[in-house]
């Protein structure tokens, strides 16, 4: 199973970007996908997680900013970060638990300038 993350990129403060990761190489959906990130310095963080019946959670940091959704029969999920922070710059990192296993993609950077 491989994970492809993309979207990440440079952005001004207020602005947005969207997240998108797919997972390839199974037939089995996720039952969960999730958006981890990491700034320089810091320890990694749960951003935003949706499992298979839609339920979500997100880290307070981004609540009513950020929203992920997902797509079973794809095995995809989406971040759309709105409102984007200074301190929302970091890697993100896209993870997924499928059929008892985790796995994990590259990181996509996030950028926000003041």
């Amino acid at each position: 199973v491989q994970l492809q993350a993309s979207g990440g990129g440079l952005v001004q403060a207020g602005g947005s970007l969207r997240l998108s990761c797919e997972a390839s190489g199974t037939v089995s959906s996720f039952t969960i996908m999730s958006w981890h990130r990491q700034a320089p310095g810091k320890q990694r963080e749960l951003v935003a997680a949706i499992a298979a019946d839609a339920t979500f959670t997100y880290a307070d940091s981004v609540k009513g900013r950020f929203t992920i959704t997902g797509d079973t029969a794809k095995n995809t999920v989406h971040l759309q970060m709105n409102s984007l922070k200074p301190e929302d710059t970091a890697v993100y990192y896209c993870t997924a638990a499928i059929s008892g296993a985790y796995y994990e993609g590259q990181g996509t950077q996030v950028t926000v300038s003041s």
